[in-house]
């Protein structure tokens, strides 16, 4: 069984490789591990391994690991948040919220910032498939609700984020990763937001991901093995 450092070095292989092969620089994407459902010896592991980066689903979980790891790890909120959980996200000190896919969610976020005296990094999270089994705003949501940010001036909205179907082909996931990086660009040059962010892709298609313009890849089973 390897070690999680053997895995991410795997992982972080796989994204030089990626990169590589369609001409990006490798410094444009970054890893995100997910530690979701993981116990605190292993998200050591992965910071005794230079990994620094990670991604939790839930805050109860976020704030029962934080007391017992290091402030050097960068987290990350990639779960759907709750508008009643909005003052313990702002309190975990996420540098990014992946999920932001209301306008409700959206003000209450920058009202907490506000009442903390931060400015909050944000994804919008993009429904891009329409599967009713999953959260996100549609498509032709996105730039109404850029609209409504330029006055949150507690919030940066960085970028989009989104979870394609999954199929045993990863290249079918291909068509959904572009179609987020095409509406990206759309949304960019019509509400002056830079969007340098795109989260997409996880352990069985970041190569997709990455050739389609992910910024952040999130990645779990291929680091930390299946949950249970």
């Amino acid at each position: 069984m390897n070690s999680i450092a053997d895995n991410l070095e795997k992982v972080q292989e796989r994204i030089h490789e990626a990169c590589r092969a369609c001409g990006r620089d490798v410094n444009d994407v970054e890893l995100i591990a997910v530690s979701k459902k993981k116990e605190v010896p292993a998200l050591r592991e992965a910071l005794d391994a230079g990994q620094t980066l990670l991604g939790e689903n839930r805050i109860q979980e976020v704030m029962a690991k934080q007391p017992e790891l290091p402030g050097s790890i960068r987290w990350h909120l990639i779960g759907h948040l709750q508008s009643n959980k909005v003052k313990q996200a702002i309190h975990c000190g996420f540098d990014c919220i992946h999920s932001v896919d209301s306008t409700k969610l959206m003000l209450a976020l920058n009202a907490e910032a506000g009442e903390q005296g931060i400015v909050q990094p944000i994804l919008l999270q993009v429904n891009i498939s329409g599967e009713a089994s999953k959260s996100g705003l549609s498509p032709d949501e996105v730039i109404p609700l850029l609209e409504q940010a330029t006055r949150c001036m507690h919030l940066d909205v960085q970028g989009l984020m989104t979870i394609p179907p999954f199929t045993e082909d990863p290249e079918k996931a291909g068509p959904f990763f572009a179609a987020l990086c095409e509406l990206r660009d759309q949304a960019a040059s019509e509400t002056g937001f830079p969007l340098t962010q795109l989260s997409m892709g996880m352990s069985h298609d970041l190569e997709v991901a990455i050739r389609e313009g992910a910024t952040w890849v999130r990645v779990g089973t291929d680091i930390f093995g299946a949950r249970s």
